[in-house]
């Protein structure tokens, strides 16, 4: 990750299920390292996502690598296991435990779209959360969410981004082209064979 000149870094933190990564996520990393005069961006795929059912998301280990080829051409995105393990994937556990990674000197913000960033008092520990960190939060022409007292927040404005990774995998279930997705991306799915639909077997009797 590039160096600042000034005395600390302002590192911002990505975190999502990334079920799969795709071209929108990258944009809204690139514009927020851009508006928000970042040195970096550490895309953190969650282990155990708190508000996912649990077998309804894609192995850990399979997201991760697909994070790792997304942001594989871009140098000031990293890619971090801490959320890896079998426990649920708590945004303040994370914060926490990358906090002590930095300096005392170091900025630290985290990167969210405003949907999430409106339930933001129903995650855990929330109220600590907002005095650790500055939310970057994305918003869509013409949106707006609610700021809880005493959370910082910078707009991130401008991006009408309509990718639905849903949708992506229903594409990807019926094998049709997916643009939304880099081609090592589509190229490690097809290889590992994530997404499809399971065919139903006949059984002869």
């Amino acid at each position: 990750m590039p160096e600042s000149t000034h005395s600390g870094r302002r590192i911002c933190l990505f975190g999502g299920t990334f079920d799969p990564v795709h071209f929108a996520h990258l944009r809204v990393a690139q514009e927020a390292l851009k508006q928000c005069h970042l040195n970096g961006i550490v895309f953190i795929p969650a282990g155990v996502p708190p508000h996912k059912a649990v077998g309804r998301v894609t192995p850990y280990e399979d997201r991760l690598h697909m994070v790792e080829i997304a942001c594989a051409p871009y140098p000031e995105f990293e890619v971090s296991r801490l959320e890896e393990g079998t426990r649920r994937s708590y945004t303040i556990e994370t914060v926490e435990r990358f906090r002590k990674m930095l300096s005392p000197a170091d900025e630290l913000f985290f990167l969210i779209g405003a949907d999430a960033f409106n339930e933001i008092e129903s995650w855990h520990r929330w109220q600590d959360l907002i005095q650790l960190i500055e939310f970057i939060v994305v918003t869509r022409p013409g949106g707006c969410y609610k700021v809880p007292p005493g959370a910082q927040v910078q707009k991130l404005n401008g991006l009408e981004l309509p990718i639905s990774s849903s949708a992506i995998r229903a594409r990807l279930a019926a094998r049709k082209p997916t643009p939304e997705l880099p081609d090592g991306v589509r190229a490690f799915i097809e290889e590992r064979g994530l997404y499809l639909k399971k065919r139903k077997t006949t059984v002869l009797r």
